[in-house]
């Protein structure tokens, strides 16, 4: 037997316990939990056949009570001796896309980041959004097959584009290759067909969050958006970090989202704060160049979900939705690289270079936090992804 140990300050302590996917040289991928720099084998500690399996979604249709039974017993758990041979230190495992995405959505929900695209895309309106923009959680319905974890490289993604002065469009590499630092939310409870899910219900259904990087090629999107929205410039890759932290977890990180006007529907209303205080951080080859508050989105993860289900889609375990990019007021809390070098006019300094977009073997890492109880904080992880030359040069 041992003790688990927890360095103090740790933002994966017993008030955390984000749940993933691992495995050791020559073993299978089995369900984990992060206690401190370690991963403690919940297939070792519990007897349930949920916990062998390569990703969380057999643990997740258990539903709520049980997530809660397991959060509540790790809680004991690790505050004392566990079987030795159920801890691995955190650098001697390999980590795996923690769930089999069912579904994927991604939303725009940042009043700030859909104002200033709003002024780039359409200076010449008075009013940076569309109408229906504050009435409703506008999204799109993206890939599933592309969701990817953290460490997996990306290929930057070819298709057609066209610029102004471009008679015809062009086949080839995106040359305007971009970031979405974003939250995740992961569906543990789906709902059937014909049903629908109202945002006070939001908690029995959503297992966690992870941080999530919308991969966009700004060039291809623009291009193909019109009447139908994203299609290839988005769908080549999401990437998410590989823990999933327990909405459980994030009690205290409850808050309110800005005020509402005008007042939403009935069906997006709840009496529940399902605004999050958390905290990111986007490194760009190392250099930290924004940090957008996820505070300051318009609408709720609880609202998303209401929305996602409120025509009688159903829902899966496993569903992924992403809130869209986050950023603030301020230019140095934007969450995409369109908006911080707004539109690819301002190039921001990365270390001794400037960037505008993405260039081949740019690495970048988005990290997150959120207060816990007694001022403590909690950790996210991280999500970091290195981009690699198309292929065959993009022909």
């Amino acid at each position: 037997m041992t003790v688990i140990d927890i360095p103090e300050g740790s933002l994966f302590g017993a008030n955390n316990l984000p749940y993933g996917v691992f495995s050791t040289a020559g073993t299978q991928p089995r369900v984990g939990v992060r206690v401190g720099d370690s991963v403690l084998d919940l297939s070792v500690v519990f007897d349930d056949p949920a916990f062998v399996e390569p990703t969380l979604n057999a643990f997740m249709t258990q539903g709520r009570a049980r997530w809660d039974e397991v959060r509540a017993a790790l809680q004991n758990l690790v505050a004392r001796d566990v079987p030795a041979e159920a801890v691995h230190a955190v650098a001697d495992v390999e980590l795996h896309l923690p769930i089999e995405v069912a579904d994927y959505v991604d939303f725009y929900a940042s009043e700030n980041h859909a104002s200033n695209l709003g002024r780039l895309f359409r200076p010449d309106n008075p009013s940076p959004l569309m109408p229906n923009w504050k009435h409703l959680p506008v999204g799109y319905h993206g890939r599933s097959s592309t969701v990817v974890v953290s460490g997996v490289d990306i290929v930057r993604p070819c298709g057609q584009r066209k610029g102004p002065n471009d008679p015809a469009p062009v086949f080839g590499p995106s040359i305007r290759l971009d970031i979405e630092a974003e939250m995740g939310f992961v569906v543990g409870a789906g709902s059937p067909m014909g049903s629908s899910i109202t945002p006070d219900e939001f908690a029995d259904h959503c297992f966690g969050a992870v941080i999530l990087n919308d991969w966009s090629a700004r060039d291809i999107q623009a291009w193909e958006y019109v009447p139908l929205g994203p299609n290839l410039g988005k769908s080549f890759a999401t990437s998410i970090s590989p823990w999933v932290v327990p909405l459980a977890a994030l009690e205290a990180a409850r808050v309110d989202t800005p005020v509402q006007d005008p007042e939403p529907l009935p069906y997006l209303k709840g009496t529940e704060k399902w605004g999050l205080d958390i905290d990111l951080e986007v490194e760009w080859n190392g250099h930290v160049v924004s940090r957008p508050p996820y505070a300051q989105m318009y609408w709720s993860p609880a609202q998303m979900l209401a929305h996602t289900s409120v025509n009688g889609a159903a829902t899966r375990t496993g569903d992924l939705f992403g809130s869209g990019t986050i950023s603030g007021p301020e230019k140095e809390q934007r969450g995409a690289f369109i908006e911080l070098t707004w539109g690819g006019k301002e190039p921001v300094r990365v270390g001794d270079e400037t960037r505008t977009f993405l260039e081949d073997g740019d690495e970048i890492a988005i990290s997150a936090t959120a207060p816990g109880p007694d001022g403590t904080r909690i950790g996210f992880g991280e999500v970091r992804t290195r981009i690699l030359p198309a292929k065959d040069g993009g022909r």
